[in-house]
């Protein structure tokens, strides 16, 4: 027997009684559309999530650009109150185990470091646009998708194909067909006194983004979306409260408060929670690295609408850098990761204390045990046979 065929997952078809395996074509054709299904699922998920991430960028622009209110801490905020609000108060009426202070008391300290990550995050990259050009921060953003892989592969343990290394491959030519297509219209906008200052701060800020997706993957796939959402709510409004009150409690001052800065506050604000709150969704649907991915198409949203809205100059380029970057996503999505760890350890960690009585226990924990991301949901603890 060939080595990497001595572990592997066998699916149920194999445990079919010999009248049910005749009719197993017709059950891998179901099973091709649920996957069909899931792909264009996954795909219409992440561009929610781009059109959302466009609307921050459209209200950001005009408070920035309009009303020359700069105050990228009080955005954040807002946000961050509203997750208290809704996440953090949910978790408080709560009992047992999955009550605020019984969380607090067993993992206080990682979320309050994990809340000052997503903070400064946010506001290294808002604060990037200040000294660097649009096309370096769109150019140099992209430094998430490499982080996120790193750190998926180390602590989250995902092992990816060679498709995979394709489709980001892709995505990123479509970016870079994006920023050709911005120098070709002179859409240079940003462009400040010290440029590789802001570059650094993308890149710092795109860094803090890695690690902040894939602590919010493992989280929302093994704890809780709420308790995410709920414990940023909580350090992310104390954290962001403080930095506001030293940071810009000047600019605030400044800004010429009425009806129109108001609604754009708001639109920010209902924009900025709602990817907070959809976005755990999509990635414990899919991946960190997937979702970053879909990500890419928010610039050409705001693009096409600032083509409506501010005049820009269109370039067939972009169209094209569309195209490209849903290909990527395409490639990247069509096949599944997996994750080198057998699922005894998983099922043992979602029920500590319960002996695994469905798997086999011959022989020692083996890793490299295929796990298809887009079939968990027909399957979600597949049958297994160690051979």
């Amino acid at each position: 027997m060939i080595p990497s065929q001595q572990h592997h997952v066998v699916t149920t078809i194999e445990t079919m009684p010999p009248d049910c395996i005749t009719a197993s074509p017709s059950r891998v054709q179901r099973i091709r559309k649920v996957i069909s299904r899931e792909l264009l699922v996954t795909l219409a998920l992440g561009q929610v999530l781009s059109l959302l991430v466009c609307g921050i960028g459209l209200t950001s622009k005009y408070l920035a650009e309009d009303y020359q209110a700069n105050t990228p801490v009080f955005q954040s905020f807002l946000n961050y109150i509203l997750l208290f609000l809704v996440y953090t108060t949910t978790l408080a009426v709560r009992q047992g185990e999955e009550n605020l202070l019984a969380i607090l008391k067993r993992r206080w300290w990682k979320y309050m470091i994990l809340g000052l990550i997503d903070i400064e995050a946010n506001y290294l990259v808002i604060k990037a646009y200040q000294y660097t050009t649009l096309t370096s921060v769109q150019l140099l953003d992209c430094f998430t998708i490499p982080v996120v892989l790193l750190l998926s592969w180390f602590f989250l343990l995902v092992r990816y194909k060679a498709v995979h290394f394709l489709g980001i491959g892709v995505c990123l030519l479509g970016i870079g067909c994006m920023v050709g297509a911005d120098v070709l219209v002179g859409r240079q906008q940003g462009l400040g006194d010290n440029k590789l200052l802001g570059d650094l701060l993308v890149l710092g800020g795109a860094t803090l983004y890695g690690i902040s997706n894939v602590c919010e993957e493992f989280i929302v796939k093994n704890l809780s979306r709420v308790e995410f959402l709920g414990m940023m709510g909580l350090f992310g409004s104390f954290f962001s409260g403080i930095q506001l009150a030293i940071m810009e409690h000047k600019e605030l001052l400044k800004v010429h408060w009425d009806w129109q800065i108001g609604l754009l506050y708001i639109g920010f604000s209902a924009c900025m929670f709602g990817l907070y709150s959809f976005m755990p969704v999509v990635i414990k649907k899919t991946s960190a690295a997937s979702v970053n991915l879909s990500l890419l198409t928010a610039d050409l949203y705001s693009l096409f609408c600032g083509l409506f809205l501010f005049q820009y100059q269109f370039s067939g380029l972009y169209l094209l850098s569309f195209v490209v970057i849903v290909l990527g996503l395409v490639l990247y999505t069509s096949s599944s990761t997996y994750v080198a760890q057998d699922p005894r350890v998983y099922k043992q960690f979602r029920n500590p204390g319960q002996p695994v009585t469905d798997t086999p226990t011959l022989g020692p924990l083996e890793p490299s045990v295929t796990y298809t991301s887009l079939r968990q949901d027909i399957e979600e603890e597949p049958r297994i046979r160690v051979a």
